[in-house]
């Protein structure tokens, strides 16, 4: 990291630096292709909704060689798991207030 400046969470903490190589050992290649997990961090962040990670993994999934087909069946299935996830979590408050 010489001449880089040091991210925020590494200036007052030394979990920075293992998070750090963490995530730098995660963008190393791995079991998963490149492709496949530029989709997955796409998908993430998309759920998680960071437009900034969402914008620079659509473009790190189009660069691994993903098409635009599977960069959209990417979004719509992370949308998917959304709207699913939303609706389990409502049910618990749904019955409790209005029953079946």
């Amino acid at each position: 990291m010489a001449g880089e400046k040091k991210p925020w969470y590494m200036k007052h903490s030394e979990l920075g630096e293992s998070f750090r190589q963490f995530y730098n050992t995660c963008n190393q290649k791995t079991v998963l292709d490149n492709k496949t997990r530029e989709l997955l961090q796409l998908a993430l962040a998309c759920v998680l909704r960071c437009p900034h990670c969402t914008r620079d993994h659509l473009k790190g999934a189009l660069d691994t060689g993903a098409t635009k087909q599977e960069v959209t069946e990417t979004l719509l299935i992370a949308a998917q798991e959304g709207a699913g996830t939303q609706l389990s979590w409502l049910r618990e408050a749904y019955t409790d207030y209005l029953g079946d």
